[in-house]
Protein backbone atom coordinates (compact mmCIF):
# COMPACT_ATOMS: atom_id res chain seq x y z
CA UNK A 1 0.00 0.00 0.00
CA UNK A 2 1.52 3.16 -1.21
CA UNK A 3 1.63 5.93 1.38
CA UNK A 4 0.41 8.47 -0.63
CA UNK A 5 -1.63 8.61 -4.21
CA UNK A 6 -1.19 11.87 -6.39
CA UNK A 7 -4.08 11.59 -8.66
CA UNK A 8 -2.54 13.15 -12.11
CA UNK A 9 0.88 12.58 -13.98
CA UNK A 10 0.93 16.28 -15.79
CA UNK A 11 3.86 18.69 -14.49
CA UNK A 12 2.70 19.47 -10.77
CA UNK A 13 1.77 15.75 -9.76
CA UNK A 14 5.10 14.69 -11.10
CA UNK A 15 6.88 16.89 -9.18
CA UNK A 16 4.72 16.57 -6.14
CA UNK A 17 5.76 12.80 -6.80
CA UNK A 18 9.46 13.37 -7.12
CA UNK A 19 9.59 15.33 -3.87
CA UNK A 20 7.56 13.29 -1.56
CA UNK A 21 10.02 10.43 -2.80
CA UNK A 22 12.52 12.33 -2.25
CA UNK A 23 11.53 12.20 1.62
CA UNK A 24 11.41 8.69 1.75
CA UNK A 25 7.42 7.99 0.82
CA UNK A 26 5.93 5.32 -0.50
CA UNK A 27 4.25 7.34 -3.68
CA UNK A 28 1.39 5.72 -6.75
CA UNK A 29 0.79 8.36 -9.38
CA UNK A 30 -2.31 7.53 -11.11
CA UNK A 31 -2.88 9.48 -14.60
CA UNK A 32 -6.12 8.76 -16.65
CA UNK A 33 -4.24 9.09 -20.17
CA UNK A 34 -0.66 9.38 -20.09
CA UNK A 35 1.86 11.43 -18.69
CA UNK A 36 1.53 14.75 -19.67
CA UNK A 37 -1.95 14.01 -21.92
CA UNK A 38 -2.97 17.72 -20.49
CA UNK A 39 -1.81 21.15 -20.21
CA UNK A 40 2.01 20.03 -19.00
CA UNK A 41 2.76 18.97 -22.70
CA UNK A 42 1.02 21.07 -24.90
CA UNK A 43 1.84 24.32 -23.60
CA UNK A 44 4.50 26.90 -24.51
CA UNK A 45 6.88 26.11 -21.77
CA UNK A 46 7.49 29.59 -20.48
CA UNK A 47 9.24 30.12 -17.11
CA UNK A 48 8.70 33.52 -16.42
CA UNK A 49 8.30 35.83 -13.67
CA UNK A 50 7.04 38.58 -15.58
CA UNK A 51 3.49 39.45 -15.67
CA UNK A 52 2.38 37.38 -12.84
CA UNK A 53 -0.47 38.02 -10.38
CA UNK A 54 1.65 39.52 -6.80
CA UNK A 55 0.57 36.62 -4.75
CA UNK A 56 2.09 34.32 -7.26
CA UNK A 57 5.10 36.23 -7.83
CA UNK A 58 7.42 34.99 -5.22
CA UNK A 59 6.62 31.28 -5.89
CA UNK A 60 7.25 32.72 -9.75
CA UNK A 61 10.77 33.50 -8.25
CA UNK A 62 12.14 30.43 -6.08
CA UNK A 63 10.96 28.71 -9.54
CA UNK A 64 12.93 30.65 -11.80
CA UNK A 65 16.05 30.27 -9.44
CA UNK A 66 15.73 26.39 -9.24
CA UNK A 67 15.08 26.13 -13.27
CA UNK A 68 18.32 26.31 -14.27
CA UNK A 69 19.88 23.79 -11.68
CA UNK A 70 16.85 21.46 -12.16
CA UNK A 71 18.51 19.25 -15.14
CA UNK A 72 20.65 17.89 -12.07
CA UNK A 73 18.47 17.27 -9.88
CA UNK A 74 16.98 15.25 -12.34
CA UNK A 75 19.62 13.90 -13.70
CA UNK A 76 18.44 14.67 -17.61
CA UNK A 77 17.69 17.38 -19.52
CA UNK A 78 14.63 19.88 -19.40
CA UNK A 79 15.43 22.36 -22.57
CA UNK A 80 15.71 25.41 -20.13
CA UNK A 81 16.85 28.51 -21.42
CA UNK A 82 16.92 31.72 -19.57
CA UNK A 83 16.59 34.24 -22.41
CA UNK A 84 14.06 36.74 -21.21
CA UNK A 85 10.36 37.49 -21.90
CA UNK A 86 9.02 40.08 -24.07
CA UNK A 87 5.64 41.32 -23.75
CA UNK A 88 4.62 43.28 -27.14
CA UNK A 89 2.14 46.69 -27.56
CA UNK A 90 1.15 46.41 -31.05
CA UNK A 91 -1.37 50.25 -30.48
CA UNK A 92 -0.99 53.28 -28.26
CA UNK A 93 -3.73 51.27 -25.19
CA UNK A 94 -1.26 48.32 -25.21
CA UNK A 95 2.16 50.17 -24.93
CA UNK A 96 0.09 51.97 -21.96
CA UNK A 97 -1.18 48.47 -20.04
CA UNK A 98 2.49 47.53 -20.78
CA UNK A 99 3.83 50.39 -19.32
CA UNK A 100 1.57 50.23 -16.32
CA UNK A 101 2.42 46.50 -15.77
CA UNK A 102 6.24 47.81 -16.04
CA UNK A 103 5.70 49.82 -13.24
CA UNK A 104 3.68 47.76 -10.97
CA UNK A 105 5.74 44.84 -11.10
CA UNK A 106 8.73 47.01 -10.43
CA UNK A 107 7.95 47.98 -7.49
CA UNK A 108 7.38 44.78 -6.25
CA UNK A 109 11.44 44.08 -7.13
CA UNK A 110 10.88 42.17 -10.58
CA UNK A 111 13.78 43.12 -12.74
CA UNK A 112 12.24 44.18 -15.72
CA UNK A 113 12.26 47.44 -18.39
CA UNK A 114 10.23 49.18 -20.46
CA UNK A 115 11.11 49.42 -24.32
CA UNK A 116 9.80 52.63 -25.64
CA UNK A 117 10.41 51.61 -29.08
CA UNK A 118 10.75 48.96 -32.05
CA UNK A 119 14.97 50.03 -31.72
CA UNK A 120 15.24 49.54 -28.27
CA UNK A 121 13.06 46.03 -28.82
CA UNK A 122 15.39 45.06 -31.99
CA UNK A 123 18.08 45.81 -29.95
CA UNK A 124 17.84 42.54 -27.50
CA UNK A 125 15.60 40.75 -30.67
CA UNK A 126 15.72 41.46 -33.47
CA UNK A 127 13.78 39.48 -35.19
CA UNK A 128 10.60 41.91 -34.27
CA UNK A 129 8.55 43.50 -36.93
CA UNK A 130 8.48 47.00 -37.15
CA UNK A 131 4.89 46.82 -36.53
CA UNK A 132 5.58 46.56 -32.59
CA UNK A 133 5.35 50.06 -30.63
CA UNK A 134 6.73 48.96 -27.42
CA UNK A 135 7.85 46.29 -25.35
CA UNK A 136 8.45 45.18 -21.45
CA UNK A 137 11.55 42.61 -21.20
CA UNK A 138 12.09 40.54 -18.26
CA UNK A 139 16.01 39.06 -18.87
CA UNK A 140 15.38 36.89 -16.10
CA UNK A 141 12.37 34.45 -17.42
CA UNK A 142 12.99 31.77 -20.00
CA UNK A 143 11.05 28.56 -21.44
CA UNK A 144 11.83 25.09 -21.29
CA UNK A 145 10.79 21.97 -23.40
CA UNK A 146 7.37 20.91 -22.22
CA UNK A 147 8.28 17.06 -23.25
CA UNK A 148 11.68 16.82 -21.96
CA UNK A 149 10.52 18.18 -18.69
CA UNK A 150 8.40 15.82 -18.27
CA UNK A 151 9.94 13.08 -19.25
CA UNK A 152 13.06 13.66 -16.93
CA UNK A 153 10.40 13.82 -14.28
CA UNK A 154 8.94 10.49 -14.94
CA UNK A 155 12.78 8.75 -14.92
CA UNK A 156 13.45 10.77 -11.74
CA UNK A 157 10.04 9.68 -10.61
CA UNK A 158 11.07 5.74 -11.81
CA UNK A 159 14.41 5.63 -10.30
CA UNK A 160 13.21 7.01 -6.47
CA UNK A 161 10.77 3.83 -7.36
CA UNK A 162 7.26 5.65 -7.24
CA UNK A 163 4.73 3.50 -9.25
CA UNK A 164 3.43 5.45 -12.49
CA UNK A 165 0.18 3.99 -13.77
CA UNK A 166 -1.14 5.54 -16.71
CA UNK A 167 -4.29 4.57 -17.88
CA UNK A 168 -5.74 4.48 -14.87
CA UNK A 169 -8.41 7.04 -13.67
CA UNK A 170 -9.69 8.11 -10.47
CA UNK A 171 -13.24 7.06 -9.99
CA UNK A 172 -13.97 8.48 -7.10
CA UNK A 173 -12.29 9.44 -3.59
CA UNK A 174 -12.96 6.96 -1.10
CA UNK A 175 -13.60 8.03 2.64
CA UNK A 176 -13.73 6.95 5.90
CA UNK A 177 -14.65 8.04 9.19
CA UNK A 178 -14.51 12.03 8.10
CA UNK A 179 -10.66 11.12 6.56
CA UNK A 180 -9.40 10.79 2.72
CA UNK A 181 -8.15 7.19 2.85
CA UNK A 182 -7.90 6.30 -1.22
CA UNK A 183 -9.06 6.27 -4.57
CA UNK A 184 -11.36 3.78 -6.39
CA UNK A 185 -9.96 2.74 -9.67
CA UNK A 186 -11.46 0.52 -12.87
CA UNK A 187 -8.65 -1.92 -10.99
CA UNK A 188 -9.88 -2.04 -7.89
CA UNK A 189 -9.82 0.04 -4.75
CA UNK A 190 -6.17 1.83 -3.51
CA UNK A 191 -6.00 3.07 -0.09
CA UNK A 192 -3.32 5.22 1.06
CA UNK A 193 -2.91 7.90 4.46
CA UNK A 194 -3.39 10.65 1.93
CA UNK A 195 -4.32 11.24 -1.44
CA UNK A 196 -3.18 14.55 -3.52
CA UNK A 197 -5.59 15.83 -6.10
CA UNK A 198 -4.04 17.25 -9.30
CA UNK A 199 -5.25 16.13 -12.11
CA UNK A 200 -5.93 19.90 -13.11
CA UNK A 201 -9.81 19.94 -14.92
CA UNK A 202 -11.14 16.72 -13.36
CA UNK A 203 -10.59 17.80 -9.94
CA UNK A 204 -13.70 19.28 -9.47
CA UNK A 205 -15.81 16.52 -10.36
CA UNK A 206 -13.29 14.56 -7.98
CA UNK A 207 -14.13 16.79 -5.16
CA UNK A 208 -18.02 17.52 -5.39
CA UNK A 209 -19.06 14.42 -3.61
CA UNK A 210 -17.02 15.49 -0.32
CA UNK A 211 -18.98 18.65 -0.65
CA UNK A 212 -15.97 20.80 -1.59
CA UNK A 213 -16.32 23.27 -4.57
CA UNK A 214 -13.58 23.97 -6.60
CA UNK A 215 -14.93 26.60 -9.32
CA UNK A 216 -13.34 25.73 -12.58
CA UNK A 217 -13.87 26.41 -16.05
CA UNK A 218 -12.97 24.70 -19.05
CA UNK A 219 -10.70 27.17 -21.81
CA UNK A 220 -9.13 25.80 -24.79
CA UNK A 221 -5.97 26.77 -26.41
CA UNK A 222 -4.13 26.11 -29.78
CA UNK A 223 -0.62 26.30 -30.88
CA UNK A 224 0.72 25.40 -33.72
CA UNK A 225 4.35 24.52 -34.47
CA UNK A 226 6.63 25.43 -37.51
CA UNK A 227 8.77 23.31 -39.29
CA UNK A 228 12.94 23.88 -38.44
CA UNK A 229 14.41 27.41 -38.93
CA UNK A 230 18.01 28.37 -38.48
CA UNK A 231 18.23 29.94 -34.67
CA UNK A 232 16.58 33.50 -35.23
CA UNK A 233 14.66 34.14 -31.23
CA UNK A 234 15.59 33.21 -28.00
CA UNK A 235 12.70 34.98 -25.82
CA UNK A 236 9.14 34.05 -25.29
CA UNK A 237 6.99 36.71 -26.72
CA UNK A 238 3.56 37.31 -25.52
CA UNK A 239 0.78 40.63 -26.75
CA UNK A 240 -0.60 42.54 -23.98
CA UNK A 241 -4.19 41.18 -24.88
CA UNK A 242 -3.04 37.40 -24.63
CA UNK A 243 -3.97 36.75 -27.97
CA UNK A 244 -0.78 34.78 -28.91
CA UNK A 245 2.43 33.83 -28.01
CA UNK A 246 5.26 31.92 -28.80
CA UNK A 247 8.83 30.83 -28.58
CA UNK A 248 11.80 29.03 -30.77
CA UNK A 249 12.72 25.75 -29.61
CA UNK A 250 15.81 24.07 -29.43
CA UNK A 251 15.38 22.44 -32.40
CA UNK A 252 14.74 25.61 -34.62
CA UNK A 253 10.80 25.26 -34.78
CA UNK A 254 8.30 27.82 -33.55
CA UNK A 255 5.73 27.14 -30.97
CA UNK A 256 2.83 29.92 -31.56
CA UNK A 257 0.14 29.46 -28.92
CA UNK A 258 -3.71 31.11 -29.48
CA UNK A 259 -5.39 33.10 -26.34
CA UNK A 260 -7.72 31.16 -24.93
CA UNK A 261 -11.41 30.67 -26.21
CA UNK A 262 -14.42 28.93 -24.50
CA UNK A 263 -14.56 25.14 -24.90
CA UNK A 264 -18.26 23.37 -25.06
CA UNK A 265 -17.05 19.63 -24.96
CA UNK A 266 -17.34 16.95 -22.30
CA UNK A 267 -13.97 16.20 -19.83
CA UNK A 268 -14.96 12.90 -19.55
CA UNK A 269 -15.03 12.18 -23.59
CA UNK A 270 -12.29 14.66 -25.07
CA UNK A 271 -10.29 13.83 -27.68
CA UNK A 272 -7.36 15.49 -29.06
CA UNK A 273 -8.76 15.38 -32.35
CA UNK A 274 -11.68 16.98 -30.79
CA UNK A 275 -9.36 19.55 -29.75
CA UNK A 276 -7.72 20.28 -33.22
CA UNK A 277 -7.93 23.75 -34.06
CA UNK A 278 -9.77 24.73 -37.34
CA UNK A 279 -8.09 26.66 -40.20
CA UNK A 280 -9.95 29.70 -39.88
CA UNK A 281 -7.92 29.53 -35.94
CA UNK A 282 -4.49 28.59 -37.84
CA UNK A 283 -5.19 31.34 -40.18
CA UNK A 284 -5.89 33.72 -37.85
CA UNK A 285 -3.11 33.17 -35.44
CA UNK A 286 -1.00 33.29 -38.48
CA UNK A 287 -2.38 36.56 -39.16
CA UNK A 288 -1.67 37.76 -35.64
CA UNK A 289 1.63 36.21 -35.38
CA UNK A 290 3.47 36.92 -39.15
CA UNK A 291 3.90 40.94 -38.24
CA UNK A 292 5.50 40.18 -35.19
CA UNK A 293 7.90 37.48 -36.49
CA UNK A 294 8.13 38.34 -40.15
CA UNK A 295 10.44 35.43 -40.54
CA UNK A 296 7.48 33.09 -39.73
CA UNK A 297 5.56 33.86 -43.84
CA UNK A 298 8.23 31.63 -44.91
CA UNK A 299 8.20 28.60 -42.32
CA UNK A 300 6.47 25.77 -43.31
CA UNK A 301 3.63 24.41 -40.66
CA UNK A 302 4.20 21.50 -39.46
CA UNK A 303 1.76 20.40 -36.27
CA UNK A 304 -0.95 22.01 -35.08
CA UNK A 305 -3.04 20.78 -32.05
CA UNK A 306 -5.13 22.02 -29.03
CA UNK A 307 -5.04 21.73 -25.23
CA UNK A 308 -7.05 22.55 -22.50
CA UNK A 309 -7.06 25.32 -19.52
CA UNK A 310 -8.27 24.87 -15.65
CA UNK A 311 -9.03 28.36 -15.18
CA UNK A 312 -10.53 29.60 -11.58
CA UNK A 313 -12.42 32.37 -10.99
CA UNK A 314 -9.25 34.65 -10.37
CA UNK A 315 -6.82 32.63 -12.80
CA UNK A 316 -4.81 31.15 -9.62
CA UNK A 317 -4.26 28.20 -8.80
CA UNK A 318 -5.39 25.93 -5.86
CA UNK A 319 -2.64 24.57 -3.09
CA UNK A 320 -4.32 23.89 -0.07
CA UNK A 321 -4.95 21.04 2.56
CA UNK A 322 -8.79 21.17 3.46
CA UNK A 323 -9.43 20.84 7.62
CA UNK A 324 -12.82 19.67 6.77
CA UNK A 325 -10.90 16.84 5.32
CA UNK A 326 -7.76 14.69 7.09
CA UNK A 327 -5.44 13.34 4.28
CA UNK A 328 -6.67 15.36 0.94
CA UNK A 329 -4.16 17.85 -0.49
CA UNK A 330 -5.62 19.74 -3.40
CA UNK A 331 -3.13 21.03 -5.90
CA UNK A 332 -5.31 22.23 -8.95
CA UNK A 333 -6.63 25.23 -11.25
CA UNK A 334 -3.30 26.68 -12.65
CA UNK A 335 -4.83 28.75 -14.94
CA UNK A 336 -2.19 28.50 -17.85
CA UNK A 337 0.46 28.92 -16.11
CA UNK A 338 1.32 25.91 -14.23
CA UNK A 339 4.52 24.69 -16.29
CA UNK A 340 7.01 27.61 -15.12
CA UNK A 341 6.03 26.98 -11.30
CA UNK A 342 6.19 23.04 -11.12
CA UNK A 343 9.21 22.91 -9.04
CA UNK A 344 7.76 24.97 -6.23
CA UNK A 345 4.25 24.04 -6.59
CA UNK A 346 5.60 20.33 -6.19
CA UNK A 347 7.69 20.56 -3.14
CA UNK A 348 4.48 23.15 -1.86
CA UNK A 349 1.73 19.97 -2.16
CA UNK A 350 4.77 17.24 -0.37
CA UNK A 351 4.98 20.39 2.97
CA UNK A 352 0.87 20.66 2.73
CA UNK A 353 0.83 16.45 2.72
CA UNK A 354 3.36 16.06 5.70
CA UNK A 355 2.35 18.81 7.37
CA UNK A 356 5.41 20.30 7.03
CA UNK A 357 6.07 24.32 6.99
CA UNK A 358 6.36 26.19 3.72
CA UNK A 359 8.04 29.65 3.17
CA UNK A 360 5.02 30.88 0.68
CA UNK A 361 2.37 32.37 2.08
CA UNK A 362 -0.33 30.39 0.64
CA UNK A 363 -3.68 31.80 1.87
CA UNK A 364 -4.41 33.55 -1.72
CA UNK A 365 -4.31 30.01 -2.62
CA UNK A 366 -6.85 28.74 0.04
CA UNK A 367 -9.76 26.61 -1.42
CA UNK A 368 -12.09 28.89 0.80
CA UNK A 369 -11.28 33.01 -1.11
CA UNK A 370 -13.71 31.70 -3.70
CA UNK A 371 -16.99 33.64 -2.90
CA UNK A 372 -20.27 31.23 -3.45
CA UNK A 373 -20.75 33.00 -7.17
CA UNK A 374 -17.29 33.92 -7.85
CA UNK A 375 -17.30 35.48 -11.35
CA UNK A 376 -13.54 34.22 -13.74
CA UNK A 377 -11.38 37.04 -14.09
CA UNK A 378 -10.36 37.16 -17.95
CA UNK A 379 -7.01 35.02 -18.66
CA UNK A 380 -4.44 37.75 -19.71
CA UNK A 381 -0.98 35.68 -19.44
CA UNK A 382 -0.44 32.18 -19.98
CA UNK A 383 2.43 29.96 -20.67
Amino acid sequence: MPDIIVIGGGMTGLATACALAGAGLAVSVLEARQLGAMASTWTLGGVRQSGRDPAELPLARAAVARWSQWHLELGAETGYRRKGNLRLARNPAEAAAIRAMVKTQRALGLNLEFLADIKDIRAIAPAIGEGVLAASFCPDDGHADPDMTIAALAGLARRKGVTLQEGMPALRLITTAGRVTGVETPGGRLLADRVIVACGLHAAGLLEPLGIRLPMAAKRVCVMQTTPQPPAFGQVFGVANADCAGRQEIDGRFRITTGIGDWPGELATWSEAGLRPSFAEIAGLIARTVPILPLLAASGLERVWGGLIDLTPDALPVLDAPADWPGLVIGAGFSGHGFGIGPVSGTILKALALGEATEFELSPFRLDRFEPHAAFAPLTLHG
